[in-house]
């Protein structure tokens, strides 16, 4: 806990254990930590172009390329898995399939930056309700029917890169 010169308390709360803290004066932009982030995936740059130049040509599944902050900064599990819900597109795809060879965005891409936008929004929105209450359309819903109107699937789990992946396999292609 920080308890700041106006009063404020900050609180690092890491059960997990998969952050970090780092105190620095000057230089934000050029820490080695920063650097090398991806996109933030709410500016108003963010789009289908920026990430499909951050995946074109990659031979990994798309969650997991979705999981690498170098490719988008700060979207992590729950949210790639939700975001590859609403945009219809398979966890399992290959990341290469949402370019063009020359790294020009699809259809898939265009899907796949507004629903990232779009569950990151939500989340921020709901930050009240708690964990598991209606919050998430596959997220920890291994078995129930899939949420999207008209389609017949069960969300499944998977593991991928140790980490589970819920989805859709009739709708999500």
């Amino acid at each position: 806990m920080f308890t700041l010169s106006n009063g404020v308390t900050v609180t690092f709360n890491d059960p997990r254990r998969f952050g970090v803290m780092d105190l620095f004066g000057a230089g934000l932009a050029s820490h080695r930590s920063l650097a090398a982030l991806g996109p933030e995936p709410l500016a108003a740059s963010f789009d289908a172009v920026e990430i499909s130049r951050a995946l074109a040509g990659k031979r990994s599944v798309l969650k997991v390329a979705l999981l690498d902050q170098r490719v988008i900064a700060g979207l992590g599990n729950i949210y790639a898995s939700e975001a590859l819900h609403l945009a219809g597109l398979s966890p399992l795809r290959r990341s290469s399939t949402i370019a063009t060879a020359a790294g020009r965005p699809t259809p898939r891409a265009v899907r796949l930056a507004a629903a990232i936008k779009t569950v990151l929004r939500r989340a921020i929105a709901r930050k009240e309700s708690p964990y598991g209450a209606g919050r998430f359309r596959v997220y920890e819903r291994e078995g129930e029917p899939c949420p999207t109107p008209g389609c017949r699937g069960t969300i499944r789990r998977i593991s991928q890169a140790g980490r589970s992946t819920f989805y859709c396999p009739v709708c999500q292609r």
